[in-house]
Protein backbone atom coordinates (compact mmCIF):
# COMPACT_ATOMS: atom_id res chain seq x y z
CA UNK A 1 0.00 0.00 0.00
CA UNK A 2 2.98 2.55 0.67
CA UNK A 3 4.36 1.77 -2.52
CA UNK A 4 1.62 2.25 -4.26
CA UNK A 5 0.15 4.94 -2.69
CA UNK A 6 4.25 6.89 -2.95
CA UNK A 7 4.29 6.54 -6.22
CA UNK A 8 0.97 7.43 -7.58
CA UNK A 9 2.18 10.88 -5.90
CA UNK A 10 5.29 11.11 -7.92
CA UNK A 11 4.12 10.32 -10.89
CA UNK A 12 1.51 13.21 -10.65
CA UNK A 13 4.70 15.32 -9.60
CA UNK A 14 6.56 14.46 -12.63
CA UNK A 15 3.91 14.43 -15.11
CA UNK A 16 3.58 18.51 -13.83
CA UNK A 17 7.41 19.05 -14.02
CA UNK A 18 8.02 17.44 -17.10
CA UNK A 19 5.36 16.03 -19.15
CA UNK A 20 7.17 15.04 -21.89
CA UNK A 21 9.84 12.66 -20.09
CA UNK A 22 8.77 9.14 -19.77
CA UNK A 23 8.91 7.17 -16.83
CA UNK A 24 9.73 3.75 -15.41
CA UNK A 25 8.65 3.19 -12.04
CA UNK A 26 8.86 -0.37 -10.08
CA UNK A 27 5.21 -0.69 -9.19
CA UNK A 28 3.81 0.33 -12.77
CA UNK A 29 6.25 -2.26 -14.57
CA UNK A 30 5.08 -5.10 -11.98
CA UNK A 31 1.41 -4.11 -13.56
CA UNK A 32 2.79 -4.10 -17.25
CA UNK A 33 2.78 -0.35 -17.68
CA UNK A 34 6.53 0.26 -19.38
CA UNK A 35 6.78 3.12 -21.74
CA UNK A 36 6.77 2.03 -25.21
CA UNK A 37 9.34 4.52 -26.41
CA UNK A 38 12.19 5.80 -24.13
CA UNK A 39 14.22 7.51 -26.11
CA UNK A 40 17.27 9.11 -24.52
CA UNK A 41 15.73 10.53 -21.78
CA UNK A 42 13.74 8.95 -19.04
CA UNK A 43 13.03 8.84 -15.25
CA UNK A 44 13.25 5.90 -13.17
CA UNK A 45 11.54 5.27 -9.87
CA UNK A 46 11.31 3.26 -7.10
CA UNK A 47 8.93 4.72 -4.54
CA UNK A 48 9.75 2.27 -1.72
CA UNK A 49 13.19 0.91 -1.82
CA UNK A 50 14.18 -0.90 1.10
CA UNK A 51 10.72 -2.81 1.95
CA UNK A 52 12.42 -5.27 4.19
CA UNK A 53 13.57 -2.19 5.98
CA UNK A 54 10.32 -0.44 6.26
CA UNK A 55 8.82 -3.73 7.52
CA UNK A 56 11.11 -4.15 10.19
CA UNK A 57 10.94 -0.29 10.70
CA UNK A 58 14.67 0.32 11.22
CA UNK A 59 13.83 3.55 9.74
CA UNK A 60 16.12 2.49 5.99
CA UNK A 61 14.24 2.48 3.66
CA UNK A 62 14.23 5.39 0.33
CA UNK A 63 12.58 7.35 -1.90
CA UNK A 64 14.60 7.24 -5.17
CA UNK A 65 13.65 9.27 -8.20
CA UNK A 66 16.57 9.51 -11.16
CA UNK A 67 16.74 11.35 -14.14
CA UNK A 68 18.48 9.31 -16.81
CA UNK A 69 20.57 10.42 -20.35
CA UNK A 70 22.30 8.55 -22.76
CA UNK A 71 22.26 5.33 -20.39
CA UNK A 72 23.40 7.34 -17.19
CA UNK A 73 22.20 8.74 -14.02
CA UNK A 74 22.55 12.20 -14.72
CA UNK A 75 20.17 13.40 -11.72
CA UNK A 76 19.32 11.37 -8.67
CA UNK A 77 16.98 12.07 -5.13
CA UNK A 78 17.38 9.61 -2.41
CA UNK A 79 15.15 10.37 0.57
CA UNK A 80 15.22 9.05 3.75
CA UNK A 81 11.51 9.52 5.80
CA UNK A 82 12.38 8.47 8.92
CA UNK A 83 16.40 9.33 9.04
CA UNK A 84 15.74 12.86 7.64
CA UNK A 85 18.14 12.61 5.16
CA UNK A 86 17.80 13.81 1.31
CA UNK A 87 20.14 13.70 -0.68
CA UNK A 88 20.95 14.89 -4.04
CA UNK A 89 23.44 14.52 -6.80
CA UNK A 90 23.83 16.11 -10.46
CA UNK A 91 24.55 19.04 -12.35
CA UNK A 92 27.28 20.60 -10.69
CA UNK A 93 27.83 18.55 -7.10
CA UNK A 94 26.30 16.42 -4.48
CA UNK A 95 24.70 17.53 -1.30
CA UNK A 96 22.70 15.94 1.89
CA UNK A 97 19.91 18.20 4.07
CA UNK A 98 19.02 17.67 7.28
CA UNK A 99 16.61 19.78 8.30
CA UNK A 100 17.45 22.88 7.75
CA UNK A 101 21.01 22.55 6.83
CA UNK A 102 22.66 21.96 3.42
CA UNK A 103 26.25 20.00 3.24
CA UNK A 104 28.04 19.14 -0.23
CA UNK A 105 29.25 15.57 -0.19
CA UNK A 106 32.82 14.59 -1.60
CA UNK A 107 34.39 10.58 -1.14
CA UNK A 108 37.40 9.98 0.85
CA UNK A 109 40.79 8.21 0.40
CA UNK A 110 40.01 4.70 2.02
CA UNK A 111 42.23 4.01 5.06
CA UNK A 112 45.66 3.09 4.67
CA UNK A 113 44.62 -0.45 6.70
CA UNK A 114 41.86 -1.74 4.64
CA UNK A 115 38.47 -0.81 2.94
CA UNK A 116 34.89 0.10 4.83
CA UNK A 117 32.86 -2.50 2.81
CA UNK A 118 29.10 -1.63 2.52
CA UNK A 119 27.33 -4.95 2.70
CA UNK A 120 23.57 -5.70 2.19
CA UNK A 121 21.55 -5.82 5.42
CA UNK A 122 19.01 -8.02 3.69
CA UNK A 123 20.47 -9.24 0.65
CA UNK A 124 24.40 -10.96 1.47
CA UNK A 125 24.62 -13.64 -0.75
CA UNK A 126 27.45 -16.33 -0.81
CA UNK A 127 28.92 -14.86 -4.12
CA UNK A 128 29.62 -11.67 -2.39
CA UNK A 129 31.16 -12.88 0.64
CA UNK A 130 33.65 -15.06 -1.85
CA UNK A 131 34.36 -11.99 -3.77
CA UNK A 132 35.04 -9.99 -0.40
CA UNK A 133 38.04 -13.00 0.59
CA UNK A 134 40.18 -10.61 -2.10
CA UNK A 135 39.74 -7.31 -0.77
CA UNK A 136 41.99 -6.08 2.36
CA UNK A 137 38.65 -5.05 4.69
CA UNK A 138 39.33 -3.15 7.97
CA UNK A 139 35.13 -3.34 8.21
CA UNK A 140 32.06 -4.20 6.98
CA UNK A 141 29.23 -2.30 7.48
CA UNK A 142 25.80 -3.15 7.31
CA UNK A 143 22.90 -0.81 5.30
CA UNK A 144 19.87 -1.04 3.44
CA UNK A 145 18.48 0.41 0.50
CA UNK A 146 20.39 2.65 -1.76
CA UNK A 147 21.29 4.47 1.43
CA UNK A 148 24.60 2.66 0.83
CA UNK A 149 25.43 4.61 -2.55
CA UNK A 150 25.00 8.03 -0.03
CA UNK A 151 27.00 6.53 2.21
CA UNK A 152 29.80 6.24 0.19
CA UNK A 153 29.23 9.33 -1.06
CA UNK A 154 29.36 11.00 2.07
CA UNK A 155 32.82 9.41 3.35
CA UNK A 156 31.52 7.00 5.59
CA UNK A 157 32.32 3.99 3.41
CA UNK A 158 34.46 3.22 0.58
CA UNK A 159 33.11 0.22 -1.46
CA UNK A 160 29.91 -1.78 -2.04
CA UNK A 161 29.57 -4.45 -3.89
CA UNK A 162 26.59 -5.85 -5.17
CA UNK A 163 26.79 -9.32 -7.18
CA UNK A 164 23.27 -10.58 -6.45
CA UNK A 165 20.33 -8.95 -8.23
CA UNK A 166 18.97 -5.84 -8.43
CA UNK A 167 16.70 -3.51 -10.47
CA UNK A 168 17.74 -0.30 -12.67
CA UNK A 169 15.04 2.06 -10.21
CA UNK A 170 17.13 0.49 -7.57
CA UNK A 171 20.12 1.90 -8.24
CA UNK A 172 20.11 4.76 -10.39
CA UNK A 173 19.00 7.77 -7.93
CA UNK A 174 22.48 6.51 -5.29
CA UNK A 175 24.40 6.21 -8.41
CA UNK A 176 23.76 9.66 -9.86
CA UNK A 177 24.39 11.12 -6.04
CA UNK A 178 28.05 8.76 -5.79
CA UNK A 179 29.07 10.17 -9.43
CA UNK A 180 28.45 13.72 -8.57
CA UNK A 181 30.22 13.11 -4.97
CA UNK A 182 33.41 11.90 -7.13
CA UNK A 183 32.59 8.22 -7.07
CA UNK A 184 31.90 5.47 -9.46
CA UNK A 185 29.83 2.82 -10.38
CA UNK A 186 31.05 0.13 -12.42
CA UNK A 187 30.51 -3.47 -14.12
CA UNK A 188 32.89 -6.31 -12.38
CA UNK A 189 34.50 -5.82 -16.28
CA UNK A 190 35.35 -2.33 -15.27
CA UNK A 191 32.25 -0.83 -17.91
CA UNK A 192 30.39 2.23 -16.14
CA UNK A 193 26.81 0.68 -15.34
CA UNK A 194 24.35 2.20 -17.48
CA UNK A 195 20.46 2.18 -17.83
CA UNK A 196 17.33 1.72 -19.69
CA UNK A 197 17.88 -2.14 -20.76
CA UNK A 198 15.53 -4.46 -21.57
CA UNK A 199 13.51 -5.92 -18.26
CA UNK A 200 15.61 -3.45 -16.36
CA UNK A 201 18.03 -5.23 -14.51
CA UNK A 202 21.56 -4.73 -13.41
CA UNK A 203 24.57 -6.46 -13.76
CA UNK A 204 26.92 -7.27 -11.07
CA UNK A 205 28.48 -4.26 -9.77
CA UNK A 206 30.86 -2.31 -7.54
CA UNK A 207 30.33 1.32 -5.88
CA UNK A 208 33.48 2.85 -4.85
CA UNK A 209 34.56 6.08 -3.73
CA UNK A 210 38.60 6.67 -4.30
CA UNK A 211 39.33 3.24 -4.36
CA UNK A 212 40.17 1.69 -8.08
CA UNK A 213 40.05 -2.33 -8.37
CA UNK A 214 42.94 -2.62 -10.22
CA UNK A 215 45.21 -0.94 -7.08
CA UNK A 216 43.54 -3.68 -4.93
CA UNK A 217 42.59 -6.97 -6.97
CA UNK A 218 44.13 -8.12 -10.13
CA UNK A 219 41.81 -7.23 -12.98
CA UNK A 220 41.55 -11.30 -13.97
CA UNK A 221 40.15 -11.92 -10.69
CA UNK A 222 37.26 -9.29 -10.43
CA UNK A 223 34.85 -11.53 -12.00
Amino acid sequence: TADLRAERLILAGLEQITPDIPVVAEESVASGRVPAELGDRFWLVDPLDGTKEFLSRNGEFTVNVALVQDGQPVFGVVHTPVLGATYVGGFGGATVTRGTETVPLQVVEPPSDGLRVLVSRSHLDDRTRDWLEKVPVKERVQAGSSLKFCRIAEGEADLYPRLGRTMEWDTAAGHAVLVAAGGAVRTLEGRPLTYGHEGFANPPFLAYGLWTADTVVEPDRLA
